[in-house]
C-alpha cells in the first residue's frame, strides 16, 4: 500500500473529511488516519444521534397534546431500547456512507491511531495499543482530532457517564442526575424528560446557557422547571457510590440523591493527550493548538482545525475551516471566511437559537442609549388548542444610530430553522427597516421577526 502523500489528515470528523475531500478535488494525494468509526463526534456521538433522540422526545410530546386535536387513543407505550438501537443503526449507516465516499474519491484510509513522529512523518499504531505500526510520509499534515468530554475528579468518578456513554446505553434510565449548564446538559435534560425519565439537573453557577442572551436563557430555565425538570442552581456533585444497582449521590449543598445514572456534561476539551505534540515542537495556547489565520501551527508544514484550536467549536465551523485550508494550500486560492455571524442552536425543549450579539454584548460594544431591543412573546398556533407547553420568545437587537441589526435570538418551535435564515440577512448587514419592508408569511412563527415595531 502507498505510504507517501501530499496530505495526511489525522481524524475523520466533519472538519477532517471536508479538508481531505476538498484537497483531493485539487489533485492532491490524500490519506486519512482514524482509529474509530468514520464521521467523528458529530456523526457518531454528537449532533446526529442527539437530534434523532430529540425527535423521539417531540413525538412523545405530540402524543400528550393529541387529545386536543381529537386523538383519543392513549395507549402510547415507549420502548427506549428500540429507539437507541435504531439510532445506532442510522449512525452506522452514515459512518459507512462517509467511508465509502473516501474510497470513491481515491482517498486512502488507514485504521489506527496516528502520531506525528517527525515533521513529515505520521506513525500509525494499530488498534488496542498494538505495537505494530506503519510510517506515512507527507508534505503537509492536518490535525483534526476533535474534542472529548471533560470529566470531574471525585470519589466514584468511574460510575459517571459522559455524553459519549449516553448513545451506548441499552435503555434509558428511569431517573438521572445531569450536571452542567451548557448545550449538552440542557439538551439531554429535555430529551430524557420528554421520554419519561425523571431528571434532576444540577448547575454550578446561577444560570444556564450563559453564552446566550439572558432573556432567552432565563426563559428556557423557566420552561424546563414548568415541564417537570428539577433544575437546581449553585449545586454540584462531590461523591458517588453504588449499591444494589443504584447510585447514591452527595452534593455540595449536603443533599443526598438516589439515581439510576449520572451524566456529567460540563464541557469539552481538545483530544490531544496521546499525540505528544510538544515533543516535535508544536506550541499550545490556552489548552488549544496555537495556529495562525491560515491554521498553520508552529511547525510550518503542520496545520490544525476544529475543536483543537481557539474559536467557536461547532461542526459547520470545522467544515469551513477544513475547506478553507484545502482551498488555500492545495487550490492556490487566497480565500477568507467570515466567522463574525455564526448561528448557534440548542436542541432543548423548547428549542433555542441565536445569531449575532446578545443584548448585554451590544451594550458593552455600543453606548447603551444607542441600543434598541424588540421582543415578542406568544403561544405558537400548534399549542393554541391544547393551551399547554412553552411559549415562543423572539428578540431583535438593533443599533439605533445605524438601524443595523446586531443580533436575532429565539426560543420556541423551529428556532434553529428560523435563525438559520435570519443569519443570512444579518451576515449581509440587514437593517431593521429591511425587516420592516419584508412581507410577512402568515400564519407562521417567523413572521414576528418582520412585524415587530
Amino acid at each position: 500500500m502507498k505510504n507517501n502523500f501530499d496530505l495526511i489528515v489525522i481524524g475523520s470528523g466533519s472538519g477532517g473529511l471536508a479538508a481531505a475531500k476538498r484537497a483531493c478535488s485539487y489533485g492532491a494525494s490524500v490519506a486519512v488516519v482514524e482509529e474509530d468509526k468514520i464521521g467523528g463526534t458529530c456523526v457518531i456521538r454528537g449532533c446526529v444521534p442527539k437530534k434523532l433522540l430529540v425527535y423521539g422526545g417531540l413525538i412523545s410530546k405530540s402524543y400528550e397534546e393529541g387529545t386536543s386535536f381529537g386523538f383519543i387513543n392513549k395507549v402510547n407505550k415507549f420502548d427506549s431500547k428500540i429507539l437507541l438501537n435504531n439510532v445506532r443503526m442510522e449512525v452506522n449507516r452514515l459512518s459507512l456512507l462517509h467511508e465509502n465516499s473516501l474510497k470513491e474519491k481515491g482517498i486512502t484510509l488507514f485504521r489506527g491511531f496516528g502520531v506525528i513522529t517527525d515533521k513529515n512523518i505520521v506513525t500509525v499504531y494499530g488498534k488496542d495499543n498494538s505495537k505494530e505500526s506503519i510510517n506515512l510520509y507527507a508534505e503537509k499534515i492536518l490535525i483534526a482530532v476533535g474534542g472529548q468530554p471533560i470529566s470531574i475528579d471525585i470519589s466514584g468518578k468511574e460510575l459517571l457517564w459522559n455524553s459519549n456513554d449516553m448513545f451506548l446505553l441499552d435503555s434509558l434510565p428511569q431517573k438521572i442526575v445531569i450536571v452542567g449548564g451548557g448545550y449538552i446538559a440542557c439538551e439531554f435534560s429535555s430529551i430524557l424528560n420528554n421520554l419519561g425519565t425523571k431528571v434532576i439537573h444540577l448547575v454550578r453557577s446561577e444560570s444556564i446557557l450563559r453564552e446566550f442572551d439572558k432573556d432567552i436563557s432565563q426563559s428556557l430555565a423557566n420552561d424546563m422547571i414548568n415541564l417537570g425538570i428539577e433544575l437546581r442552581f449553585k449545586e454540584e456533585i462531590i461523591e458517588v457510590k453504588k449499591q444494589n444497582n443504584q447510585l447514591y449521590i452527595k452534593t455540595s449543598n449536603e443533599q443526598s440523591i438516589i439515581s439510576d445514572g449520572v451524566l456529567i456534561a460540563i464541557g469539552r476539551k481538545p483530544n490531544l493527550q496521546r499525540l505528544n505534540l510538544e515533543r516535535i515542537g508544536i506550541n499550545m495556547k490556552n489548552n488549544n493548538l496555537d495556529v495562525d489565520e491560515n491554521f498553520q501551527t508552529s511547525l510550518k508544514n503542520v496545520f490544525a482545525i476544529g475543536d483543537i484550536i481557539d474559536g467557536i467549536k461547532l461542526t459547520p465551523v470545522a467544515v469551513e475551516q477544513g475547506r478553507l485550508f484545502a482551498d488555500n494550500v492545495f487550490g492556490g486560492k487566497k480565500r477568507k471566511s467570515n466567522f463574525d455571524f455564526i448561528p448557534k442552536a440548542v436542541f432543548s425543549y423548547p428549542e433555542v437559537a441565536s445569531v449575532g450579539m446578545t443584548e448585554l454584548e451590544s451594550r458593552k460594544v455600543f453606548l447603551s442609549k444607542d441600543i434598541k431591543v424588540y421582543c415578542s412573546k406568544f403561544r405558537a398556533m400548534s399549542k393554541s388548542l391544547s393551551k399547554k407547553g412553552p411559549k415562543c420568545l423572539l428578540k431583535i437587537i438593533v443599533n439605533k444610530k445605524t438601524d443595523k441589526i446586531l443580533g436575532c435570538h429565539m426560543i420556541g418551535e423551529q428556532s434553529s430553522e428560523i435563525i438559520q435564515m435570519a443569519s443570512i440577512a444579518i451576515s449581509m448587514g440587514a437593517l431593521k427597516s429591511d425587516f420592516d419592508l419584508t412581507m410577512a408569511l402568515h400564519p407562521t412563527i417567523s413572521e414576528e421577526f418582520v412585524t415587530m415595531y
